[in-house]
């Protein structure tokens, strides 16, 4: 007989009544989760993964109730029949019970999800206090000892950390501690990974297999992220729009797709193996007015050998006290001598985990910040000017010249303006045109990014993610710049809207003859986008080479772990999670020689061919350059 799945999910509904409007997020969904085994739920961000997760742990926000259907869930501890959750009331004291006992649930974002007013420790104890009759110092042990399980490099100093003290991989690490605790018997984790880089997601996905391996839990992973599905699930569940569109075993959901929509999405995935040329296809594309035969820009003539864009050993410290009142300084070296060059009219990628210093290199260039040491270099046509010797009306020249896209779509544009107030601050600023010109060319921005004219009077909450971010490109495009500072501005996206961005600054910048610095994590995405790339860690760029030649041949330890932690939705190319256990690929002094790096030797870069460099010893170089020659 096959044994009663942990978790039986039958017909559930979920009507979502908001603004005198009601649906239904979710609609006839039947799933079950086995003992010990991982379900993915995958589908686009609005397709309802998440509402099946808050009916699950019945946290349903106030204006969404289960509408119908079961939730049985078959407790391996309880001898009693299986107990549907959706019958019971979301306060009462047995829901109480399960929710964080028998049920835990990881959520996408560990900073909203923590308190920043408590510490870590009592955060962690507060759950095992709640669920089990223990004492302070028994849970504080449990507390350092699911520490050390999860991988704090100190368990103890962890009771007394808060969460802003930690990076966001200890955040994760954090959260998932609280919810292994009382170690239940169904772990939902969703979007775990999506705001982390690609190195400390592998980790925490190969944290979460083998506590599920020691535990027997199971677990209900929701993302939108297929190549974390292919490398992670047992069964897959893909949803749109509430519906459960085709579900089965990995195996044959990735070898023998049949769904067009999960076709798209596959599609929608950047790869490795895609052929030269080859286009993205996002479930909607984007339509852009730069592209039309009559909409279509002038470009401007921009010869690819001009360098407009030029950093020369350009460092930046920042001293921290240890403590407030040990008189100890710290110094950190967020950028460390670092060289690149941008041509005009191409993609520099710059790539590494978060901390490497990509974003601190992004202020300098923007002249948000200003540099210990080095130059930044720019030519408009008329020259190389260095940017942080500008003042007055070149100054204000470069501005405009030089605009940023930035991560958070969100959090980047102000809530209380419309998109036209956005979309024409930059113009008033700038004293650009009469009132009806900034009108007119608010309405040319927004056909430029694919988005109806109607926009202009809606507020950015009104919009989807992918919307937003098109707005935000709308904005830095106001001033008419050449380089475009684009820092991170896929990483909080879904995928099918990843590749309506990407499709749509390609398309641009080859309609408007922009040079784009593309700052990102994922070594997919910016093989997609980028004609160079270089790669960041602690501070220095370790290796740069044309995106051709870094995939084919990477040289350095450090972008092969990089290339070794993008989860691929190919069930041939499985994440080598072995590699990835330790962090020493992303310490200079752990490198193997000829790339080790120690206090005191920064190293140098080191032509290894005419469009390929690495950072080398610098007692090597000289013998290594001399081979290369």
């Amino acid at each position: 007989m096959t044994p009663m799945p942990l978790l039986s999910i039958r017909n559930l509904a979920v009507q979502i009544t908001a603004d005198q409007r009601s649906f239904r997020a979710v609609d006839g969904l039947s799933l079950d989760v086995p003992r010990g085994k991982t379900v993915a739920i995958v589908g686009e961000s609005g397709s309802g993964k998440s509402v099946t997760a808050q009916a699950i742990m019945r946290i349903l926000p106030k204006v969404g109730r289960i509408a119908g259907g079961s939730i049985l869930f078959d407790d391996p501890r309880d001898r009693h029949p299986p107990l549907d959750i959706a019958a019971l009331d979301a306060g009462s004291e047995r829901m109480r019970q399960l929710r964080g006992g028998r049920l835990a649930m990881i959520f996408q974002e560990p900073m909203t999800s923590l308190s920043p007013l408590h510490t870590v420790g009592d955060q962690v104890t507060e759950a095992l206090k709640i669920h089990a009759e223990v004492k302070e110092n028994e849970a504080k042990e449990r507390a350092i000892e699911v520490f050390e399980r999860v991988g704090f490099p100190d368990p103890k100093r962890a009771l007394v950390t808060y969460p802003f003290e930690l990076s966001g991989g200890l955040r994760q690490r954090a959260m998932i501690a609280m919810a292994l605790i009382t170690k239940p018997a169904l772990l939902i984790a969703d979007e775990p990974t999506t705001a982390l880089d690609v190195t400390t997601q592998a980790q925490i996905l190969d944290l979460i297999r083998e506590l599920q391996a020691d535990t027997g839990m199971a677990v209900l992973l929701i993302t939108h992220d297929l190549g974390v599905v292919a490398n992670m699930a047992d069964d897959v569940v893909v949803m749109y729009r509430g519906r459960m569109m085709e579900a089965g075993s990995r195996e044959d959901l990735f070898r023998r797709p049949e769904h067009p929509y999960l076709k798209a999405l596959m599609r929608a995935v950047p790869r490795f193996a895609m052929k030269p040329g080859e286009r993205l296809t996002p479930l909607r594309e984007v339509k852009s007015a730069a592209l039309a035969p009559g909409g279509r820009p002038v470009a401007p003539v921009c010869p690819t050998e001009r360098v407009v864009l030029q950093v020369e050993n350009v460092s930046k410290e920042y001293t921290l006290r240890a403590g407030w009142f040990s008189g100890t300084k710290r110094v950190i070296r967020a950028v460390n001598d670092v060289s690149l060059s941008l041509s005009c009219g191409r993609t520099l990628g710059l790539v590494g985990e978060s901390g490497c210093g990509k974003t601190t290199l992004s202020k300098i260039v923007s002249r948000a910040l200003t540099p210990d040491r080095g130059r930044v270099l720019f030519d408009a046509g008329s020259g190389p000017q260095d940017v942080h010797a500008l003042s007055g009306e070149a100054l204000t020249r470069y501005r405009r010249t030089v605009q940023f896209v930035f991560q958070d779509p969100f959090s980047s544009l102000n809530p209380r303006m419309t998109v036209y107030d956005i979309l024409t601050e930059p113009m008033k600023i700038h004293g650009i045109g009469t009132s009806d010109e900034r009108f007119e060319k608010a309405k040319a921005l927004l056909d430029m990014v694919g988005l109806d004219r109607g926009s202009l009077r809606r507020y950015p909450h009104s919009f989807s993610g992918g919307q937003r971010q098109r707005v935000g490109i709308a904005r830095a495009l106001a001033l008419e710049p050449e380089v475009l500072l684009c820092d991170e501005p896929v990483s909080a996206l879904d995928v099918s809207v990843q590749a309506q961005v990407l499709n749509l600054l390609k398309d641009l910048q080859k309609a408007l003859g922009l040079s784009y610095v593309f700052v990102s994590h994922n070594l997919a995405v910016v093989d997609y986008v980028a004609d160079t790339i270089a790669v960041m860690c602690r501070g220095h760029i370790v290796e740069e080479a044309s995106a051709d030649t870094l995939f084919r041949d990477p040289v350095h330890p450090y972008t092969r772990a990089l290339l070794a932690a993008v989860p691929d939705p190919d069930l041939d190319r499985p994440l080598d999670f072995l590699k990835l256990r330790n962090d020493r690929f992303s310490n200079p002094d752990a490198w193997p020689e000829p790339y080790r790096l120690v206090e005191g030797d920064s190293g140098r870069m080191t032509a290894l061919g005419p469009d390929h460099k690495v950072r080398l010893m610098s007692e090597a170089a000289p013998e290594i350059e001399d081979k290369a020659a």
